[in-house]
């Protein structure tokens, strides 16, 4: 992957806060979207969800998930060429109290000051999700495979 696309990437997962997550329900994919933060290296991505949400109860019978991210839509005539990114990857709940739990909830209502009230509900709780590969489509005719190894490196950019 070119420098410049590497950048474009590190630039899309920093500046978008939504995500489509791809859960299984019923042996077939379900869609949801999902606010989300990072922690700078890519190495993980984590979701603020509630336990009686369809897509908690997916990962709760099956870890596989897939995160994709993309450029908003700024009306250009071919929206194809817009840059996007899918990670598949792996979900695991981390509850309150455990390692860890209190920077991620930081980074998170840094990024969502107005998610403060979510954590006074119970049944919300975060879920890591780990990458294991993917695709990104830096725009036309530009795309690649990704590993957690390329999503590092872009986050140096």
């Amino acid at each position: 992957m070119d420098a410049q696309s590497e950048k474009l990437l590190a630039h899309i997962i920093r500046s978008t806060r939504i995500a489509s997550l791809a859960t299984l329900r019923d042996e077939a994919p379900q869609i949801s979207m999902a606010a989300y933060v990072s922690v700078d290296d890519f190495s993980a991505f984590y979701i603020h969800v509630s336990k009686l949400a369809q897509h908690t109860m997916d990962m709760q019978k099956n870890k596989q998930v897939s995160l994709m991210i993309a450029e908003t839509d700024d009306g250009r005539a071919d929206p194809q060429t817009l840059a996007r990114v899918s990670i598949r990857g792996y979900a695991e709940m981390i509850q309150n109290g455990e390692p860890g739990y209190t920077p991620i909830k930081e980074m998170y209502l840094a990024r969502f000051p107005e998610a403060g009230q979510l954590f006074k509900l119970a049944d919300f709780s975060f879920w890591r999700i780990r990458p294991k590969g993917g695709r990104y489509v830096a725009g036309f005719s530009k795309a690649y495979n990704i590993t957690p190894e390329a999503l590092k490196k872009a986050s140096a950019r």
